[in-house]
């Protein structure tokens, strides 16, 4: 009889602990959609035929402008579906690796990006996803421009040349851009060189 009853508390306290693993896998499913949703590069799944299984905010953005603003929420650019099969086609090859394919889509100087391919083998799908991440090189470049901005204690006009030449621009584009000649940008230049030697040479 004692065992029973121990049975039955048992049986009863289940439901309870069931309905806190499915509160606590609720949040840590909304923590992480809100993770993804707040990532600044483009994050896309993609069945092997080419349907959007999931695409975060930033992704639906980018993709809009890989389509010159036509927006459609299930069509993917050409640049990366290419990159998606050619993936697909050469994953056989390579079967006992992780193969991760990347290439970049030029839209202009300040509009580079750099799509990732690799397979997701998820729970509850039969076959492999292809999780595509889309980062934009210019905002990343920036975001390590502004790093070395404070390390090597620019002013604010050798940031703005630093930014510039870390995003590939010329010396004589800097100019042109910010209306100054190109010694002036030789100039500050060196003192950044000169400020980045010493950095280096303190660490």
């Amino acid at each position: 009889m004692i065992a029973l009853t121990k049975t039955l508390v048992k049986t009863v306290a289940e439901p309870e602990q069931l309905e806190n693993i499915d509160l606590l896998n609720s949040k840590r499913a909304n923590f992480l959609q809100e993770v993804i949703e707040g990532l600044e590069d483009g994050i896309l799944i993609l069945s092997p035929t080419g349907e959007v299984v999931h695409s975060n905010a930033s992704a639906n953005r980018l993709c809009c402008q890989f389509n010159q603003d036509n927006f459609n929420p299930n069509f993917v650019p050409p640049a990366i579906w290419n990159l998606c099969e050619s993936l697909l086609s050469s994953r056989y090859l390579f079967s006992d690796k992780l193969l991760i394919l990347s290439d970049e889509i030029v839209l202009d100087k300040s509009n580079i990006f750099r799509i990732r391919v690799r397979l997701l083998d998820l729970d509850g799908f039969e076959v492999p996803c292809l999780l595509v991440t889309i980062e934009n090189q210019y905002e990343s470049v920036k975001n390590v421009a502004l790093t070395e901005v404070k390390k090597f204690d620019l002013t604010p006009r050798e940031a703005e040349i630093w930014f510039l030449y870390r995003s590939n621009y010329s010396y004589k584009e800097i100019a042109m851009k910010l209306y100054i000649t190109i010694n002036t940008v030789k100039k500050h230049m060196k003192n950044i060189h000169t400020k980045r030697q010493a950095n280096l040479s303190d660490n």
